[in-house]
């Protein structure tokens, strides 16, 4: 087919989609707004702008070259919002460390990513001696501190005071908006942590699409520039899933709480007026059953939830605080968001609707996804058919750093394959039911962890589950139920059981769902970002 592309004007800027281009619009009206940090500063968008000029000046001081790698580890903080611009701005590599990840690790990802500046908070000084010789790259090393204290031997200065003595009018060139922003690594369960990158367009395109579906929402999960923004998921992780790049481009007060401390969090929300967050499950539970949160009206608390199933439990406790709680679905590969659970325009709001805010979400704007069978045939909308979540959008990753084999893998056929199975239903809405790896197979059926664990999560008592699937001569795999009970509470294996059997006879699940073994345990394991680690369970209680 013949196609033309439009004509262009010699003079004729062309616009390249680059991250500085987000910051047009709260330039033009929100300069005024707060920009909060825990309980120590308080400033305006004007003085963010201005220390991101500073931060690109800061750069060229400290010979970072475009294409450099920059890492930060610190945790949610102003300073962290002003590297997310200004170092991809300048033209480098932002890497986001992710500091909960072991020491063997950190090194890992540092070397592989090339870093050669770290910022590093002081609290990470122990960490940091601990590495420091088994860094290959790193030549710059600057202190990041919310309190005064001696500079370390071998830093190039404390961040503030090399800010202060750098100038504010850094001009950030153009550049192709192709070029790598950032950088950070996946903290998967097997093998070493692979690195996803993502260019600035992806970056922009992907603000712009959740910035469209969190604000055509008529009323239920809308964002809107009345909001007051604060992340509970680690800006080390996947960009606090690209919500401050929105927030800040719609110009909203943000806050950012630095550690998460569920006291301190909820002292910020009332303090503050927080209304949009977001964060994995275990957060919100925490936070419900905080001493501290028993008599803080939660109401009008916007809340995305994602990191691993919402159980319909924990939703309902969160509601009846008056917590907009719904689901997002992505992972570190997709930037992350594809989904959101938004009510759809004819939901009766003055109802719970549990059911729709705990499915995986419909499709944000630009995302193609669809279930498949193992011949990469879409599955029929029925709700009912079950295959693998394979997806495009013009902000994933488009590969693994340094790993073609992977990351051929990742993208076979053309489709990223998130090793997620689910199914969706005519009103297009997905609900993932299974990692591929940890559907049970069971008497010839494919039974779904998740759905076991969500009946299981509304049995009195039961604070949190996990299933996993364990060996079993004569039906190949049978469910076991590890089970950490609410504090105060006594339960037994035969009353988990019961309940169970309760949801098959009602017909909400298959028989073979009734739990083989049921064991209670003090904790369940994590990985770094908080999701339950299947794979270190079954490994546990193999």
């Amino acid at each position: 087919m013949k196609s033309h592309n439009i004509a262009v004007t010699p003079s004729a800027y062309s616009y390249p989609l680059l991250i500085k281009q987000l910051l047009h619009a709260p330039k033009a009206f929100a300069l005024e707004q707060e920009i909060v940090y825990s309980d120590r500063l308080r400033m305006r968008y004007a003085d963010l702008f201005e220390r991101i000029g500073r931060f690109g000046s800061l750069l060229g001081e400290l010979g970072v070259a475009q294409g450099d790698t920059v890492a930060v580890m610190d945790w949610d903080s102003h300073r962290y919002l002003e590297a997310f611009f200004a170092v991809p701005m300048y033209g480098a590599v932002l890497q986001t460390v992710n500091i909960r990840l072991s020491p063997e690790q950190i090194v890992y990802t540092l070397n592989h990513a090339g870093a050669s500046v770290l910022l590093v908070n002081a609290e990470f000084l122990p960490l940091l001696a601990q590495i420091r010789d088994q860094l290959d790259g790193v030549r710059c090393l600057v202190l990041l501190s919310d309190d005064a204290q001696a500079l370390p031997e071998g830093f190039a200065g404390e961040y503030e005071a090399l800010l202060a003595g750098c100038s504010a009018d850094f001009d950030f060139p153009d550049f192709d908006e192709n070029t790598r922003a950032t950088t950070f690594y996946t903290t998967g369960t097997t093998g070493l942590p692979k690195g996803v990158y993502f260019s600035h367009r992806q970056l922009v395109l992907h603000t712009l699409a959740v910035s469209a579906a969190l604000g055509l929402s008529p009323v239920q999960g809308r964002l809107h520039r009345g909001d007051v923004y604060m992340p509970i998921t680690p800006m080390f992780h996947v960009h606090a899933w690209g919500v401050p790049y929105v927030a800040t481009m719609a110009g909203v007060k943000q806050v950012y709480p630095g550690r998460y401390i569920p006291d301190h969090l909820l002292r910020l929300k009332v303090a503050e007026g927080v209304t949009l967050s977001h964060c994995v499950p275990t957060i919100l539970m925490m936070l419900l059953h905080a001493p501290a949160g028993r008599e803080v009206d939660l109401s009008g608390w916007k809340m995305i939830i994602g990191g691993s199933a919402l159980p319909g439990s924990l939703a309902e406790a969160a509601l009846a605080r008056g917590i907009d709680v719904f689901t997002g679905y992505g992972m570190s590969e997709t930037c992350p968001i594809l989904t959101l659970a938004q009510l759809p325009v004819d939901a009766d709001l003055s109802a719970p609707n549990v059911d729709l805010r705990t499915k995986t979400g419909r499709p944000i704007p630009l995302v193609d996804l669809r279930t498949v069978d193992g011949n990469m045939q879409p599955q029929p909308r029925d709700g009912r058919a079950v295959g693998e979540v394979v997806v495009r959008a013009p902000w994933l990753t488009q590969g693994y750093l340094n790993n073609p084999e992977a990351s051929e893998h990742l993208w076979e056929q053309g489709w990223l394959h998130t090793q997620d199975i689910g199914h969706i239903d005519a009103r297009g809405y997905l609900q993932v039911t299974d990692r591929i790896k940890d559907v049970i197979k069971t008497g010839g059926e494919w039974v779904s962890s998740l759905e076991i664990e969500d009946v299981i999560a509304r049995c009195p008592g039961v604070a949190e589950v996990a299933v996993i699937g364990i060996a079993d001569e004569k039906w190949g795999e049978r469910p076991a139920a590890l089970v950490v009970v609410k504090p105060g509470a006594t339960l037994d294996a035969a009353a988990v059981c019961e309940h169970v059997t309760r949801s098959v006879a009602a017909g909400h699940l298959s028989k073979f769902a009734v739990p083989e073994k049921v064991l209670f345990i003090d904790a369940l394991d994590r990985t770094s970002v908080g999701k339950i680690n299947k794979r270190a369970l079954r490994e546990r209680f193999a």
